[in-house]
């Protein structure tokens, strides 16, 4: 389904110029949440003292928000204001 989008969403990003073009949001989200994991799974790891746990959480983590942040980057990118 999100691949689909990228492609439909691809194809009406070329006839907009102050578009974003949805593979640049998709990179921008997956390298965010790597940065954003690490550091869940590190707190993660002081709270809980687990390494395992910690993981457990930063796993499930990483796509919640790694897919909330892409339409959130998606939505503000149709936003007039402020460009």
């Amino acid at each position: 389904m999100i691949l689909e989008q990228l492609i439909e969403e691809n194809k009406n990003y070329k006839s907009d110029k102050n578009s974003e073009n949805p593979w640049r949001s998709f990179v921008k989200s997956v390298s965010w949440r790597v940065i954003g994991t690490i550091d869940t799974v590190l707190i993660s790891w002081l709270i809980t003292g687990e390494l395992a746990l910690a993981f457990s959480i930063g796993s499930i983590e990483l796509i919640t928000k790694m897919v909330l942040y892409f339409f959130h980057e998606r939505i503000w990118n149709k936003i007039k204001w402020g460009k």
